[in-house]
């Protein structure tokens, strides 16, 4: 488990003491207005996340009339105005529009992701010419070919082809192409998710393994829009079990071929475990040699998979966040599920129902159903792995 956004720092606040007496300076004043300032930032960055408030918004158009013939390429964009909010609270507020250049040259052959960002800018740390007594807070805008950085809110995209381009609105919205303006990612500022969740798909020997790849990025995609409260990482990674597996709250694994481990997995897999991570083994129905080997690995990890039916009614699997009596049918087949030391069983192929099938003839409250387990499975595999973290040394606050 991870935060989307980092928390703020743990380091106690400090304050002015005033009393009958004391002399104010321009160093008590800003001691005590940092203050105010530091504790309203750490109360955004504890229950919000960064992003924009309104506004903001991008267009294509021709330079401004002062600028030499030579820059005047087609590739000048204008920043409407409006309000943001960065990761520590600041807010940052761009009161007129604002015309800005891409001049980032693509060099090589393939097409560049061009990030378009705002970010905000403390006045205490601009040069001036001659002492104000008031001063305006101001941002700055800037342009990104790699991923913008955390104090940076993303306005647009624009993905750049070589050579000589200009750049122009999108005739379709929702699916820009080259040299479009992109504003599909842009990010807004509301209540943070408690945790981000990560999953991956455990390679192995199977050459089914990775047979229902896309269906993870599927229910990654669900969990925000039908759980705020948590939130799924971009992408599902792809791990093998050698591999470092600890940044990933649930692994993914599936296929018909019986598990097989050599000591090395092994290991890895029962620290995994042990230090809450959940792995989750989606098996078809009729894959008997994965079914049997996985319960003969849970009782070699000597923690015996039992059914969900024979567990406490109150079972976070079944009730948290959403409420299952019966489990989902998939493929006209009632999904089981079998629990026991972080490993989940689960007999029915639920994943192949967590996206868009080939024919696209899964009815809505199939895909909707199936997703809902996944996000208790998911939700299972945060709450496990953040209950077990809180038993260990954290001088971080990771959980």
């Amino acid at each position: 488990m991870s935060h989307p956004f980092p928390p703020p720092p743990i380091k106690s606040l400090e304050r002015l003491q005033a009393a009958d007496g004391l002399l104010i300076n321009a160093e008590r004043w800003r001691t005590a207005h940092d203050y105010h300032r530091n504790r309203q930032n750490a109360q955004y960055q504890s229950l919000n996340q960064p992003g924009i408030v309104c506004g903001l918004g991008v267009r294509d158009v021709t330079a401004p009339s002062q600028v030499e013939a030579r820059y005047r390429d087609g590739r000048w964009v204008q920043i409407q105005p409006g309000i943001a909010i960065d990761l520590a609270g600041n807010l940052i507020v761009v009161p007129t529009s604002y015309d800005f250049p891409i001049d980032i040259e693509v060099v090589s052959s393939e097409p560049l992701m061009i990030y378009l960002v705002v970010s905000y800018v403390d006045p205490d740390e601009l040069r001036r010419g001659q002492q104000r007594d008031v001063v305006q807070e101001t941002y700055r805008i800037d342009q990104r070919n790699s991923i913008p950085a955390s104090s940076e809110i993303e306005i647009c995209q624009i993905l750049l082809q070589p050579g000589h381009t200009e750049i122009t609105q999108p005739a379709d919205a929702f699916f820009p192409g080259y040299n479009n303006i992109d504003l599909r990612y842009r990010r807004q500022a509301q209540m943070r998710p408690q945790a981000l969740v990560c999953m991956a798909q455990a390679t192995h020997s199977d050459p089914e393994c990775a047979r229902n790849f896309f269906s993870l990025s599927y229910l990654l995609q669900a969990v925000e829009p039908l759980y705020p409260s948590l939130r799924g990482a971009d992408e599902p990674g792809q791990v093998s079990l050698s591999e470092n597996i600890q940044d990933y709250d649930l692994l993914y694994l599936t296929g018909g071929q019986a598990i097989s481990l050599n000591s090395l997995e092994f290991e890895s897999l029962k620290n995994y475990l042990n230090l809450g991570g959940v792995l989750l083994v989606d098996a078809p129905a009729n894959a008997n040699a994965l079914i049997e080997s996985t319960q003969a690995l849970a009782q070699q990890l000597e923690s015996p998979l039992r059914p969900l039916e024979e567990l406490q009614r109150s079972h976070p699997l079944r009730t948290k966040p959403f409420l299952f009596a019966a489990l989902p049918m998939v493929n006209q087949q009632q999904i089981k599920l079998l629990i026991g030391g972080g490993i989940i069983l689960a007999i029915g192929d639920l994943a192949t129902a967590w996206g868009l099938d080939r024919d696209l003839s899964l009815p809505r409250l199939t895909i909707r159903t199936a997703q809902e387990l996944g996000i208790n499975i998911l939700h299972y595999a945060w709450k496990r792995r953040q209950l077990i973290g809180l038993q260990q040394e954290d001088n971080s606050g990771q959980w």
